[in-house]
């Protein structure tokens, strides 16, 4: 009697083919965005003081790794849109803190909504039931790679 052969894929292979995939699921979520068509910096700033709140211009540049002349332009884009504002620091009134605004939130909303409308479209078209919670446990674990520092 014939059996299937298990092949084991060693870590390397793995995360080749992991990088492969989330790649070109970002590229094909991009595809997907909103009017408003925000940058990908600009989701990355959105995205860090909707999750973490109100923040100064230098501490958010060192959380995401903008460059703070990179991080001026893209805050003064978005400030000028209407989606964050600055305000004095609590206890160093030379220091601003960075918010999201209601605009940002809901425009930012707005893009995630109609980027995982197309996700859950595709997934019902093109994967099994089973094949979907599979993805849904895959995702506590990427969840879980993402608490990892980033090399130096």
């Amino acid at each position: 009697m014939a059996r299937a052969m298990e092949r084991n894929h060693g870590t390397e292979e793995i995360a080749r083919a992991l990088r492969r995939s989330v790649t070109l699921l970002m590229r094909r979520l991009r595809l997907n965005r909103t009017e408003e068509v925000f940058s990908p910096s600009k989701l990355i700033v959105l995205g860090s003081l909707l999750r973490g709140g109100p923040v100064t211009a230098t501490d958010l540049a060192a959380r995401e790794r903008i460059r703070p002349q990179s991080l001026t332009r893209l805050l003064a884009a978005l400030e000028e849109r209407g989606f964050v504002s600055k305000q004095p620091h609590g206890t160093d009134r030379r220091r601003l803190l960075i918010t999201i605004t209601e605009d940002g939130k809901k425009a930012l909303e707005a893009d995630f909504h109609r980027r995982e409308e197309w996700l859950a479209g595709a997934m019902t078209r093109r994967l099994s039931v089973i094949e979907r919670e599979a993805l849904f446990h895959a995702s506590r674990f990427l969840d879980r790679l993402t608490e990892e520092e980033p090399a130096q």
